[in-house]
């Protein structure tokens, strides 16, 4: 039992390079039909080099397939998929081997072209499902525009965009909360066509039934749960989920799926229905878009529409520069897809400051030269810095922000002098300030300076839940 046991092993861990090796066949006998097209046909003297060529295509592809076919007795694809996607993949080689002996015997050319675009065709719906596999059935439909896909039919019957929440207490937390984290960080491999370990994430039903080694919740008792176990392992850890290469979850979405579990795993109930401490619904108040709301006096301003020239100038550091509303010329700056950008890049952000109304700078490099800039932005509203390098004397530059109600500095050196400058913005609203260097004694202080403020410092203990990786157990 141990020897067929370890023999699977070694079928599956040689498998596991097919993905790297089937390029290798695919761009060669690519390269071997233009070469045999648009030069070969006409120059003899090349013949001999498209021969050569698939020669070692047919190679490379059956070792290919053998590895495929030991990948696929890992049993984490769907069968269906796996078995066109095989058998096509056996045709491609059956081809190659085809041609490489009709090319060397010199056979009719007629036949050769036609077995040549036959065996590109195949190349081409093989490669397709194979992706069906590795990344979905619509992975080649889903960017299509939308125009794209009325003309051609396309229906997409099981990817739905997650509803907005508008009403907080309303939103049923599985679908509204936790469901939208499933599917953008775990799906990829956890689907119809995919199962690693087993493993389905696309629907309640999968999720109770668990993946190969049992049930990944257990309802009440998220550090027993195997979904969060291995969410909060070291990412070096072989076991740790996502994989490496993988964009992990973030804190606050670990956080809401062990808020989740913790208090029943209920795939039914709404946010009012669930009990929820201080730092849950400061997560949970940032996915509404409450933070900037209509009533703020800024939106009895009127300003001139951006210039387009500025706005394409910005984008091109990836930068997003959104509109808020139709109605309204206020912008949003985000730099989520721009991680690398600087005070530099942020300079050209000047010729919108009077547009600006909310931006997010959290997780790039700026640094508290920016500070004064920003304070140029006169109708701010929402500022995110989590993550950055400012510091309590940065702050200073803010004070005279007449608008500013949201700062996010979650992550970054402020202290408690910091807070002091903080309490001295008469417009704020809420800030958020875990894993910071503030002090209980410094957020007393600032409660008492500025009882109308929302002070959103976290909780003490390991972010995001307390508790040694290094300890869990788990099934392995």
């Amino acid at each position: 039992m141990v020897i067929a046991e370890a023999g699977q092993s070694w079928l599956i861990f040689w498998g596991h390079f097919h993905p790297m090796l089937v390029h290798l066949p695919i761009g060669m006998f690519f390269m071997a039909g233009i070469l045999h097209f648009f030069y070969a046909q006409k120059h003899t003297a090349a013949r001999p080099i498209v021969v050569h060529m698939l020669i070692w295509t047919s190679a490379f592809a059956l070792i290919s397939a053998a590895m495929g076919w030991s990948l696929a007795q890992a049993g984490e694809y769907d069968p269906g998929t796996l078995q066109i996607h095989l058998w096509l993949g056996v045709s491609t080689c059956v081809l190659s081997l085809g041609l490489t002996y009709i090319m060397r015997a010199g056979l009719n050319r007629h036949l050769t072209n036609s077995l040549f675009i036959l065996g590109l065709l195949c190349l081409t719906v093989t490669g397709h499902y194979g992706g069906n596999l590795t990344h979905g059935s619509d992975y080649l439909t889903a960017s299509f525009p939308a125009p794209a896909q009325k003309m051609l039919g396309i229906e997409k019957e099981d990817v739905q965009e997650a509803p907005k929440i508008t009403n907080l207490k309303e939103a049923v937390v599985y679908t509204q909360l936790v469901k939208p984290i499933l599917t953008q960080r775990c799906i990829s491999c956890h689907n119809a066509e995919k199962q690693k370990g087993k493993l389905r994430l696309d629907a309640p039903n999968f999720i109770l039934a668990g993946g190969e080694d049992g049930p990944i919740i257990a309802a009440g008792k998220p550090l027993e749960s195997e979904l969060i176990k291995r969410l909060l392992l070291e990412e070096n850890d072989e076991h740790h989920m996502p994989p490496k290469g993988k964009t992990p979850l973030t804190e606050n979405d670990i956080s809401l799926l062990h808020w989740w579990i913790q208090q029943g795993a209920d795939f039914n109930k709404k946010v009012a229905q669930l009990p929820a401490d201080e730092k849950i619904n400061a997560i949970l108040k940032s996915y509404t878009q409450a933070e900037v709301a209509m009533e703020s006096a800024v939106f009895k301003q009127s300003v001139d529409a951006a210039d387009e020239a500025d706005l394409a100038r910005i984008r091109k550091h990836g930068l997003l520069a959104n509109p808020v509303s139709k109605a309204q010329n206020y912008i949003e700056v985000n730099a989520i897809n721009a991680p690398r950008v600087t005070n530099k890049e942020l300079a050209d952000l000047r010729s919108i400051n009077a547009q600006i109304i909310r931006l997010k700078l959290g997780n790039t490099g700026v640094s508290g030269e920016f500070m004064k800039e920003i304070a140029d932005m006169s109708l701010l509203i929402f500022l995110d810095l989590q993550h950055t390098k400012i510091t309590d004397q940065d702050l200073e530059s803010l004070k005279n922000l007449a608008y500013l109600e949201s700062i996010n500095l979650v992550g970054t050196q402020i202290s408690d002098r910091g807070l002091l400058t903080l309490a001295k913005i008469k417009s704020l609203k809420r800030v958020y300030l875990w894993q910071t260097r503030i002090t209980e004694k410094g957020v007393a202080q600032l409660k008492k300076n500025r009882p109308d403020l929302a002070i959103q410092s976290g909780f003490k203990g390991q972010w995001p839940i307390e508790v040694d990786s290094a300890q869990l157990a788990f099934n392995k």
